[in-house]
C-alpha cells in the first residue's frame, strides 16, 4: 500500500468507460475538482478515459484520492509524479474482492485473468479497501445514461454499477441532464453534516 488513508470524510466512486468522449471528460474533471474542494474523497481505478479524468480533477482540487489498481504498474504514467500523502493506492485487489467480483459478473468464468483483476478492482472502488466501507455516491458517465450496469456500452463500469445497485448506493450519471442538475447539490453539500 502506498500513501495514507483518507481523513474519514465521505467518499464517492468516480467511474466510466475508457471511451468516454472529451466533452464528458471535461465535465468529469470539473465535477471532481468541485467535490475535492468540498471535502470528498474520490475513489477510482485509474483506467484511461473517465477514471483518469476523475483523478486529474480531484488532484487539481487537492482532494483525497483512493486508487484501486488491478496490478501495481497499471497506468503508472498517468499518475502525478510525487503524489502527496493525500493519495492512497491499493496496488492489487484482495482475495475477498475476487470472490465478490465473481458474484456480480454475469460471465465470470469466461474472463481472462487480467479481466478478473479489473473486475475485482471495481469492487474496491465502490466498497473500499476493506469491502465494508461503501461510497456515499457513484458519479459516472456511460453512453446511454445507465444506472444499474445492464445497458449497452458500459463495459467494466457495469460491474461497479451492479454493486452500487445491490448496495442501494445512489448513482449520478453525467449522461443524464437531470443528473447534471442534481450534481451541483451533491458537490456543494456539506459532506460532514452535524
Amino acid at each position: 500500500m502506498e500513501g495514507c488513508s483518507s481523513p474519514g470524510g465521505p467518499a464517492y466512486a468516480g467511474i466510466g468507460p475508457r471511451a468516454t468522449p472529451a466533452r464528458a471528460r471535461e465535465a468529469i474533471e470539473a465535477a471532481a475538482e468541485q467535490f475535492a474542494r468540498g471535502g470528498w474523497t474520490m475513489r477510482t481505478g485509474m483506467s484511461p478515459g473517465a477514471d483518469q479524468a476523475f483523478y486529474r480533477g480531484a488532484s487539481s482540487g487537492h482532494g483525497w484520492i483512493e486508487l484501486y489498481l488491478p496490478w501495481p504498474a497499471f497506468e503508472a504514467g498517468a499518475r502525478s509524479p510525487g503524489e502527496g500523502s493525500n493519495v492512497f493506492v491499493l496496488p492489487d485487489p484482495t482475495e475477498a474482492a475476487y470472490a465478490l467480483a465473481a458474484r456480480f459478473h454475469p460471465s465470470w468464468r469466461s474472463l481472462t485473468p487480467s479481466a478478473r483483476k479489473l473486475r475485482a478492482r471495481d469492487c474496491h472502488e465502490v466498497l473500499g479497501r476493506d469491502l465494508k466501507s461503501p461510497v456515499r455516491l457513484v458519479l459516472c458517465w456511460t453512453p446511454h445514461g445507465d444506472l444499474d450496469g445492464t445497458g449497452p456500452g458500459v463495459g467494466g463500469t457495469g460491474q461497479a454499477l451492479r454493486i452500487a445497485q445491490h448496495q442501494g448506493i445512489p448513482v449520478l450519471n453525467l449522461a443524464r441532464p437531470d443528473h447534471l442538475t442534481m450534481l451541483s447539490r451533491h458537490a456543494l453539500a456539506d459532506p460532514n453534516p452535524s
